[in-house]
Parts: structure tokens; C-alpha cells; sequence
């Protein structure tokens, strides 16, 4: 048991940003790591242009890297935005112009989940609308995973960072989980715990583990306060990656914390380097 018994992938949207995209993938195999995850790169454009999705492909495959979770188009983030899909209007539409992309570049380098972030309540906008609109492309996007052999996964964010996500508790995103696989009926989409946002909101951890670990496609860590690296806060990350693993998870967990002053290279000193390549 403890951090040797997991599986860990290093999320290059938050780590080794100090490089550009594509030389993350070979300093995160430099570090001992055979597994990565992206938030979507590009956060201009939902429709990159084909040579840069190669690009990126060239840079995963050339490292021995295995891509195992990317976020669908996520508006500006980092930045303000926290998602796309539930934002009428612009926003949703290059939601839905990305789907295929996302899904197509996933298939290509074999990656299996696709992140969907709910998006930010909007003024002026009709809660239930953007929740109508949700739910649609959510179910699209379900159903582009599918297609590629991939979970889609809805993420529950934290009140004092997102104030103006939606989907703040556990309960939320697994309600939405449900009705995204009752209205396809293809049971691929699944919750994704994030226990630094969990531990923001204040909720019960190893209540939510027990409640939820069969609904969970997606574990991502950081310690809290700080959203640092294992052991730079109060949370008892191994004995809480113990206590999913009990209740039957036994997927990726994702390192999305920050490195702090230092570089991202030496962020993992918390780890053995035995036990950072993914078996």
C-alpha cells in the first residue's frame, strides 16, 4: 500500500510549464514518468491546425510517454474560464467544434479519457438554460468518447477558487454524471475526484471515496492549503489513495499540483523514482 501501490501521470498543464508544450513530454519521462495528462493546449482555438495536434503526437511518442487524460476545450485556462459547454452562445459553439478534434486526437495516441469542465454560471443567463445546454453537450461529447473507445469525465471544481462553477460538490457532478449516461445509455461517463478541490469545499473525503469510487473514471491529487506537492500541506493524500484503491479504483491518478519557486523537475522528491514510471 501507499504511493508505490498507484499509478501516476504528471498533468503538463500545471507541471514543467516552465517549457514549452512540446519538450514537456520528454522532461516529464526525464523525471521518471511514463504517463502525462493535458488540459487542452490551445486555448485560443478548439480547431488547432493539424500540424501542431502531429506535433504534439510526435512529442508524446518520441518521449515514451502515454497521454491518459485530455480536457476537451475549456475557454481560457489557466485564466478565468472554467470550461465551455454550459456557455450559450460562442463559447458553447466552439465547445461543440472541438468535440471531434479532442476525440480524434485522443484515439490517436491512445489516450481513453476526455475531461468535459462544466463551465461558469453567466450573467444575465437562465441557470436551467445553461443547464439544458449542458446536458446536450455533454451527450455529444459522451458519445464522440465513445466512438474512440473513451470515458468522458465531469469534474468537480472548488467554491473559493471557482465561485462561479456550478459544480462544487461531489453530489453535483455525479448527478450530472447520471443523467449524461440516462440520456445516451452508454455508461461512459464517469465522475472525476479531484481531492484538493474535495478538500476546498470542505467535504468529507473518505465519505465521498466510499459514496462514489465505482462512478470515478479519474483521480487528480494536490495537497491543500497551497495546492502544492504531497506532504507541503495537512491532507493525508497516501492513506486517502489507500482508502479508493479499498474501494476499488484502480485507475490513474493524475499529479495536478503546483511545483512551487523551485523547478517542476524537482517537485517529486515526495515519490521514488521507482515509482513513478507506471507499471
Amino acid at each position: 500500500m501507499g504511493y508505490p501501490d498507484q499509478r501516476f501521470d504528471v498533468n503538463l498543464s500545471i507541471l514543467f510549464t516552465e517549457l514549452p508544450l512540446l519538450e514537456r513530454p520528454a522532461a516529464a519521462a526525464a523525471a521518471g514518468f511514463t504517463a502525462v495528462e493535458l488540459w487542452w493546449p490551445w486555448i485560443e482555438t478548439p480547431t488547432p491546425p493539424q500540424a501542431e495536434l502531429d506535433a504534439l503526437k510526435k512529442a508524446l511518442d518520441d518521449a515514451g510517454t502515454q497521454l491518459v487524460g485530455l480536457n476537451f476545450y475549456a475557454g481560457q485556462l489557466p485564466g478565468p474560464d472554467r470550461g465551455a459547454l454550459s456557455v450559450p452562445g460562442e463559447e458553447s459553439d466552439r465547445f461543440r467544434a472541438n468535440i471531434e478534434v479532442a476525440a480524434d486526437f485522443a484515439a490517436s495516441v491512445g489516450c481513453t479519457a476526455l475531461n468535459a469542465l462544466y463551465g461558469n454560471r453567466v450573467e444575465g443567463a437562465d441557470p436551467q438554460v445553461q443547464d439544458a445546454l449542458a446536458l446536450e453537450n455533454l451527450v455529444l461529447a459522451a458519445r464522440a468518447a465513445d466512438r474512440v473507445g473513451a470515458i468522458l469525465l465531469v469534474e468537480t471544481l472548488n467554491k473559493p477558487e471557482s465561485p462561479l462553477y456550478p459544480l462544487v460538490g461531489a453530489p453535483a457532478a455525479i448527478e450530472v454524471v447520471d443523467k449524461v449516461n440516462a440520456a445516451t445509455g452508454l455508461g461512459n461517463a464517469k465522475f472525476l475526484l479531484d481531492l484538493y478541490h474535495l478538500s476546498m469545499n470542505g467535504e468529507d473525503l473518505s465519505q465521498v471515496i466510499k459514496a462514489y469510487a465505482a462512478k470515478t473514471g479519474h483521480v487528480q491529487i494536490a495537497d491543500n492549503p497551497g495546492r502544492g506537492a504531497p506532504g507541503t500541506g495537512s491532507l493525508p493524500l497516501e492513506r486517502l489513495l489507500d482508502e479508493l484503491k479499498d474501494a476499488g479504483y484502480t485507475g490513474w491518478v493524475g499529479l495536478e499540483y503546483k511545483p512551487g519557486d523551485r523547478p517542476s523537475a524537482e517537485a517529486f522528491d515526495w515519490l521514488p523514482a521507482s515509482a513513478r514510471a507506471a507499471g
